[in-house]
């Protein structure tokens, strides 16, 4: 395993323990922790199984123990997907997404050489986002991460839901403000596309997720955002899921149907390849050598999904047995993920 400085900017943390929201805001739907033994916890949303999580999902020492196993120097640490709740009511969202982000910058706080943190904010309001945004440089950390989509609900009628994808002048409104305070966007799938027509097989997971990434992707290039947005800092999860494998007939489509491709933005697809970073987390070295062919190595980070079972198991080890040589492995494992950071390398000395 090489001994190249490594950051990883995929690994997701909750607290240890996780108030009872749905008894303190009157309505359920909330993730809580069920410590039923040693070390381990499940996942509950209400009195549902979500997933069952050991301690290296919340405590930082054990983190960094492992990490120091597997030759991982750095982690950007970001919640758990399902804890976004942008299906809550703003206000109540806001008020959890201080305690996730609260929680996650008191860790970078007592290990600043260890770990760098990305917020959640509440994108279904951009005024309460744009609030905690800034609240989120103020106590440290360097971004947020955000939902391919946003879903919305009326606070008066919580059964009626509403969408947003991240062409949405909302979103925009969101973005704008992390180009302005120099906050990264790292974008996760999560709620995934048509989950109810895949309920067996683990489907949303392995169909539903990358499409979700493409969704995001696609959003923001035929929106224009990056031509409007140009110092903006975007990685996305998961190599980027399905969008490197299906470009090709993205920009087909955006060639012959321009009515309905390019009304917002006469910039190609394939133009924007180099404007956003992708993760590393492809599983392997055939997609890995194609994405870094497409976008740039400068615009590869590694990313793991740690501690998760769909993740990169052994942190690098994709990119370090790669037939590269360790400049190239180097720009890969640490120096992507600093330009994407907006950080220099001796902030970690």
């Amino acid at each position: 395993m090489s001994t190249l400085f490594t950051i990883d900017i995929h690994t997701h943390i909750l607290p240890e323990n996780i108030p009872n929201f749905k008894e303190k805001f009157g309505y359920g739907g909330f993730i809580n922790l069920d410590h039923h033994k040693p070390c381990c916890a499940r996942m509950m949303k209400d009195d549902t199984f979500f997933r069952e999580v050991e301690d290296n999902c919340w405590d930082a020492e054990t983190r960094m123990n492992e990490c120091a196993e597997q030759h991982v120097n750095v982690q950007v640490l970001s919640t758990v997907p399902v804890m976004f709740s942008y299906w809550a009511k703003p206000k109540d969202t806001l008020e959890l997404s201080m305690f996730l982000n609260d929680h996650i910058a008191d860790i970078v706080k007592r290990y600043p050489k260890r770990f760098v943190g990305l917020g959640t904010v509440p994108m279904q309001d951009p005024k309460l986002a744009i609030q905690e945004l800034k609240r989120c440089k103020e106590i440290g950390l360097k971004g947020i991460q955000i939902g391919t989509h946003i879903d919305v609900h009326n606070p008066e009628d919580m059964s009626k839901p509403g969408h947003r994808n991240l062409d949405a002048p909302e979103v925009f409104e969101v973005l704008k403000a992390c180009e302005e305070l120099d906050m990264s966007v790292f974008i996760h799938p999560w709620d995934m596309i048509s989950k109810e027509k895949m309920t067996k097989y683990w489907l949303p997971w392995l169909v539903g997720m990358p499409a979700e990434s493409s969704l995001a992707l696609c959003s923001l290039i035929f929106s224009g955002t990056f031509q409007k947005l140009p110092n903006l800092r975007v990685a996305i999860a998961h190599g980027g899921g399905s969008f490197p494998a299906t470009l090709a007939r993205i920009q087909h489509g955006f060639d012959v149907r321009p009515d309905l491709c390019a009304i917002d933005n006469k910039v190609s697809p394939t133009a924007h390849m180099g404007k956003f970073w992708l993760d590393s987390l492809v599983h392997d070295p055939k997609m890995l050598d194609y994405i870094v062919d497409l976008v740039g190595a400068d615009r590869v980070a590694l990313g793991t999904d740690y501690p998760f079972p769909l993740g990169e198991l052994e942190p690098g080890k994709l990119i370090n047995q790669m037939p590269w040589g360790d400049e190239q492995k180097e720009q890969l494992l640490s120096k992507s993920a600093l330009e994407w950071l907006n950080l220099d390398r001796s902030f970690f000395d």
